[in-house]
Parts: structure tokens; C-alpha cells; sequence
């Protein structure tokens, strides 16, 4: 493949954008790659700037479930344009999304739309902390809920040991509210919960972390984290923004039978367009403004072109057997690249949940964000570039997750398949050559 255009672009984006991109892990450093940029998609495949196609599995991180473009969706949503595009103030279609996401999770019974998944996750804390009358969070190491200050923060080697921020510009004083510990790791939050229970207001987890890759909970680690919340009359937040409506239409909180108290969602309730949502339980809830002293407030929050786009892309979703043609679709592609990885002699270690897959270049089971950290990033940066280079377009960092659309065909997956047993071969050239280096000193 070529990527003149592409090149060109990030040049001279570098000169207007910080790095060259709006997020960081599209500059694909992580893969020590040059990034390329997309001028179109339709279906489960997008095409950059020098014509190239890819298969897709990135889906914009996750929105894509129906997949690029899908007719319905560009329709409704030029209609809507042409009535006008955003009008802070209340329209109808902001009510029916709210009362379709409500009747699918039974734990949100009243709800605020935003913008964005870190404004929603940012807003529920605070609700939290208002409930509660308390400072202090758990969160878990390798969940990502957004950038905002609270929740960019590592907690140190002790439970009590005061947090590290994880990014400049966050305040010590802040930092120290935030307590991190190991994801599915049900003994050592039932130690911190003992000692500082009556000073936390929340735990907040990603039922299922697909921001260190791909992790799923281990057998009653979310139980768990819902006996101990209810013990102590701490709040249970979870991150659905990745999860809601992707792994189940109620979400992970359908496909574990576990209900938090607030719900944060994002991603596919805006079919393609910037959304966010935090809801739970009426009387918690009824502390945000208006109705009560919780300020949050957003100019474009319910607006009708993602209100509409989110709306029917989850009438879609609720017909029957959805996810379970997107979940036979994922287990093909996970099956197929397992098979092809031990043909080639690669031993990676795979995860995947519904429409969610991800390899792990390491021998290790990986539980948490230390055991995906023994992942080789170097042979996961040589499996994706040469992939890319065969029209496949994984995540350009080991540590993201994978998604499966409706629009992947069986023909998608069969060519994706193909395409790794020469990135297999790739990694196995590549670990020859360094061999020899090594041996030559």
C-alpha cells in the first residue's frame, strides 16, 4: 500500500494540531507507525486518503455497531438536518431516546443526557459524592473513564498511600481522594473498604475493562463489588460507555445480572455522533439540577441529529437475534485468528465477550492491567503493520479492544484470518532477526 497523501496530511497537521491528532492514540506511536488518514466509510470497511481499503474493526472506537454509513442512520439524520441542528431547548426525540434507553436497563429510572462519555462519567461522580456526602472514589488500575481530574489518577503501592496523578496539570490535593487498586481483585477492595469505608462515596468500574485491551470480570468480582457497596452505603457507578448496548442491549449489567446504582453510557446511544449519559436510581438522580443542588448543565446535550441517529440505531439493535449474529460473526474472527496464530507457532492470548476481541501478544492469562502490561508491544506493532499493509484496521496500540459490527461478512472475516497468518509470520521473522543480533552482539 501507499500512504503519500496521508504522509503529506500529518505533516502538515503537526503544524495546527498538538501531534498532529485530536487523541492521542491516533498518532500511532504506540506502533511506532505513520497514521493514516480516512476520507470515507460504508459497511464494515473505510477508505483513507490514497484510496486504500480497510477492513474495519476499530468502528470509531466502538459507536459503529451497525456499521459505516448504514442507510437508516443517514437517513434520519440528513431529515433531520434539514430542520435545523441544534436548538438548546427540549425536542421530542431527546424524550423517546431517554424513554428507549430506560426500558432496556432496568437500573436507570431516570437519566441526563450529555455529551460525552467523560462528562458523564465526571458528572456521576459528583452526583455520587452529593449522595453520599463523601470524598473519596475506588477506581480500578488499567479503567479508563475519561480525562477528566479525578480519574486520571494511580493510587500508590498501599491502599491507604495517598494517589499519584497520572497527568500533569492534576492537583496533589485532588489526587489523594482517588484510590486505585487491581481490577478483579475482590480481596483488596474488601481490605480498603474495611479500613475507609465511611469516606468513600463510590466505586466506579468498567464491568468489563476494554481499556487495557480486552479484560473480563472474573467469576463474582462484580457480585462482589455489589455486596460491599450495599454493606457500607457506598455507590456502585458502572462505565457502560464502551459496554451499554454492545455486549447485550441492557448491557453488561444484563449479561452479569449485577445492577449498579449509576449507570454512564456513550458511544452507540448516539449512533455515530458525540453523546454521553449518566441515570440510575430515581431518588439519587433527583439530585441534579433542576430538580436539585447537583449543577451540570450542556449547550449541546440532546441535540436532535445524534438524539435521532442514537435512537434508531438502537431500534435496530432490539430486534431479535442481533447479538447473537454479532457474537457468531466475533467467534469465527477469534477462533479463526487462534488456530492460524498456533499454526504459525504464536501462543498470544485471546479474550473476547459478545462483539468485543482482543489479542494479547503474551503467554500469560491476562486479569488485570499487570498481566496485560507482560504483553510484547514491539511484536504487536510488527502483527499490525503488516496487516494494515494487507487492508486490515486493527487499534493501533496492544492495549485496546477489538469490534465486531453487523456489517462484517463472513468473506471480512475470512480475508482477516488470512491477512494474521502473515503478521503471525511477521512476528516470527522478527523475533529470527533479533535473535541474530543478539547472538552477534
Amino acid at each position: 500500500m501507499e500512504f503519500h497523501l496521508s504522509k503529506k496530511l500529518f505533516k502538515e497537521a503537526n503544524q495546527y494540531l498538538v501531534g498532529g491528532v485530536n487523541s492521542p492514540v491516533r498518532a500511532f506511536k504506540a506502533v511506532s507507525g505513520q497514521p493514516v488518514f480516512i476520507e470515507r466509510g460504508a459497511g464494515a470497511k473505510i477508505y483513507d486518503v490514497d484510496g486504500n481499503e480497510y477492513i474495519d474493526y476499530v468502528c470509531s472506537w466502538g459507536p459503529l455497531i451497525l456499521g459505516h454509513a448504514h442507510p437508516q442512520v443517514v437517513e434520519v439524520v440528513k431529515s433531520v438536518c434539514e430542520k435545523g441542528t441544534s436548538f438548546g431547548a427540549g425536542c421530542e426525540v431527546e424524550v423517546e431516546l431517554a424513554r428507549q434507553i430506560i426500558e432496556a436497563i432496568p437500573s436507570i429510572e431516570l437519566i441526563r443526557l450529555v455529551n460525552s462519555g467523560t462528562e458523564a462519567v465526571m458528572s456521576a461522580i459528583r452526583l455520587a459524592r452529593a449522595w453520599t456526602k463523601r470524598d473519596k472514589i475506588i477506581k480500578f488500575e488499567g479503567c479508563y473513564h475519561g480525562h477528566s481530574d479525578s480519574l486520571l489518577v494511580k493510587a500508590g503501592s498501599g491502599a491507604t498511600t495517598l494517589g499519584i496523578p497520572d497527568s500533569l496539570g492534576i492537583p496533589t490535593a485532588l489526587a489523594k481522594y482517588t484510590i486505585t487498586l487491581p481490577y478483579n481483585d475482590l480481596e483488596r477492595v474488601k481490605e480498603v473498604v474495611e479500613k475507609q469505608g465511611e469516606e468513600i462515596a463510590c466505586i466506579i468500574v468498567e464491568p468489563i475493562a476494554a481499556n487495557m485491551g480486552l479484560i473480563l470480570p472474573g467469576k463474582g468480582f462484580l457480585q462482589g463489588l455489589r455486596e460491599i457497596t450495599r454493606q457500607y452505603r457506598i455507590l456502585l457507578i458502572f462505565d457502560e460507555v464502551i459496554t451499554g448496548f454492545r455486549v447485550a442491549y441492557g448491557g453488561a449489567q444484563q449479561l452479569y445480572g449485577v445492577q449498579p446504582d449509576i449507570t454512564c453510557l456513550g458511544k452507540i446511544i448516539g449512533g455515530g455522533f458525540p453523546v454521553g449519559a449518566y441515570g440510575g436510581k430515581r431518588e439519587i438522580m433527583e439530585m441534579v439540577a433542576p430538580l436539585g443542588d447537583v449543577y451540570q448543565a450542556g449547550t449541546l446535550s440532546g441535540n436532535p441529529i445524534a438524539m435521532h441517529a442514537g435512537l434508531q440505531t438502537l431500534k435496530i439493535l432490539a430486534q431479535p437475534t442481533i447479538y447473537e449474529q454479532l457474537a457468531q460473526k466475533t467467534t469465527l474472527l477469534v477462533e479463526g485468528l487462534q488456530n492460524t496464530a498456533q499454526n504459525c507457532r504464536i501462543n498470544p492470548f485471546f479474550t473476547k465477550v459478545a462483539s468485543l476481541f482482543c489479542i494479547f501478544f503474551t503467554r500469560e492469562e491476562v486479569i488485570d492491567y499487570q498481566t496485560a502490561k507482560t504483553s510484547d508491544t514491539a511484536r504487536y506493532a510488527t502483527y499490525f503493520k503488516e496487516i494494515l499493509n494487507q487492508g486490515i484496521y486493527l487499534a493501533p496500540s496492544q492495549f485496546e479492544a477489538g469490534f465486531v459490527s453487523l456489517a462484517h461478512t463472513q468473506q471480512d472475516i475470512e480475508k482477516t484470518i488470512s491477512a494474521s497468518r502473515d503478521g503471525f509470520k511477521a512476528i516470527n521473522n522478527y523475533g529470527m532477526v533479533h535473535s541474530c543480533l543478539k547472538a552477534c552482539g
